[in-house]
C-alpha cells in the first residue's frame, strides 16, 4: 500500500520505517519542503515530497504532526482516504476549547477539519520511542496491543490490519466520540498492555476516570 505520512518528526520516522519494513510504500512531509528531509527518506528507505505530494500520493495518510497544525492538512485530496490520527493533545502548544471542555475527543477536532475522510484514532497510546523497539511478530507472546477508535467500520479493519503488519494487536475502543478513553490521564495511556488487558482497562475507563500525567513511568502493564 502507498501509506503517506503528514510529518516528519520522530513519531513519522518510527512507523514510517515499521512500514517500510512491512512491505509498503512511505513518501515522508514536513511544512519545511521535501529537500530538508531527504537524509531521513535516506535512512528509512522511502519517498519525501511535499504535504499536498504526501495526500495525493497515501492510500492511506498519517497525520503525525502536532494537533493544532491540522489547519494545514489538505482537505480535498483526502476525501475518501483513510487517515489515522496519533495526534494526542497538548494545551501548551494552543489551547482547543472543545478538548478543554470534553466536547470533542482529538480525532473528532481532526475529522471536522477532513469531513470527507474516514478518519481513524491509533497510535497515539504508545510513547514514540516505544513504537519501533515494542513491535512483535503476529502471534508472540509479548506483543502489545493498541486501541483504536473511528466511525467507519472498513477504515478501522485497515487499520488494524496495518497496526498487526507493523507488529501490533489492537482493539476497538468504539467510535470516534469513544477516543477519550485512550487519551492523555487515562488508565491506558502509553502503558504496554496485551490485548486482553487492553480490553479490560478500556471497559473500566469512565469519563470521570484519571491517572496522573505520566503514570506509565510507574504502571508497567506485561513488562511487570
Amino acid at each position: 500500500m502507498k501509506i503517506g505520512i503528514i510529518g516528519a518528526g520522530r513519531m513519522a520516522q518510527a512507523v514510517g520505517l515499521l512500514a517500510v519494513k512491512a512491505g509498503h510504500q512511505i513518501m515522508l512531509s514536513n511544512s519545511r519542503g521535501p529537500e530538508t528531509i531527504r537524509h531521513i527518506g535516506q535512512q528509512i528507505g522511502c519517498e519525501v515530497g511535499t504535504v499536498d505530494d504526501v495526500a495525493a500520493f497515501g492510500e492511506m495518510v498519517v497525520a503525525a504532526i502536532h494537533l493544532q497544525m491540522s489547519a494545514a492538512i489538505p482537505a480535498a485530496p483526502l476525501n475518501g482516504k483513510v487517515v489515522l490520527n496519533p495526534q494526542n493533545y497538548f494545551p501548551y502548544f494552543g489551547p482547543v476549547a472543545e478538548l478543554d471542555s470534553g466536547e470533542l475527543t482529538t480525532a473528532e477536532v481532526l475529522a471536522r477539519l477532513l469531513p470527507g475522510s474516514r478518519v481513524v484514532k491509533v497510535l497515539n497510546s504508545i510513547l514514540v520511542e516505544d513504537v519501533v523497539p515494542d513491535a512483535r511478530p503476529s502471534g508472540a507472546k509479548d506483543r502489545r496491543a493498541l486501541p483504536i477508535a473511528g466511525d467507519d467500520a472498513g477504515a478501522k479493519a485497515t487499520a488494524a490490519t496495518f497496526l498487526d503488519q507493523i507488529g501490533y494487536d489492537s482493539v476497538d475502543a468504539g467510535a470516534l466520540a469513544d477516543g477519550w478513553r485512550f487519551e492523555r490521564r487515562r488508565a491506558v495511556y502509553c502503558v504496554p498492555l496485551d490485548k486482553a488487558m487492553l480490553e479490560g482497562r478500556l471497559a473500566a475507563t469512565s469519563r470521570d476516570s484519571f491517572v496522573p500525567d505520566g503514570n506509565w513511568r510507574f504502571d508497567r502493564g506485561i513488562r511487570t
